[in-house]
């Protein structure tokens, strides 16, 4: 029932991000590369605005630290490129996106956070 609970909070927080309207938040659970249903509607939307406004896309990844630093760097590199490759099979020109990892983060607060990929729909 938690699980479930933290899944649907993710999915009302997911796309949702301070408010930019050019901003797409996608979550991940722990450790993991998986897109999820509510990670490919965000996608699909972010993908589906970069294509009618014809606008640059950056996609960057982040993880949380751990005690394997370059296999969280790892990770939150796999997961820019896995949201990348979405928005491209979404109609995004390859062309048009730059992805930026972020790497690990280390602050308890941001255990969430660390588990993100973030979309910018017109970013530079």
């Amino acid at each position: 029932m938690r699980r479930l609970s933290l899944l649907l909070g993710l999915g009302l927080l997911t796309g949702c991000a301070g408010g930019h309207p050019g901003k797409y938040v996608v979550f991940f659970t722990e450790n993991s590369t998986q897109l999820d249903a509510p990670a490919q509607t965000v996608i699909t939307q972010a993908a589906q605005r970069a294509v009618a406004s014809h606008a640059k896309v950056r996609v960057e990844g982040y993880a949380s630290a751990s005690h394997d630093l370059s296999a969280d760097e790892l990770l939150a590199i796999d997961r820019a490129k896995i949201v990348a490759r979405q928005l491209v099979v979404d109609g995004v020109d390859t062309s048009r996106i730059r992805q930026q990892p972020r790497g690990p983060m280390n602050n308890e607060s941001g255990a969430l956070a660390s588990r993100r990929v973030e979309i910018e729909v017109g970013g530079s």
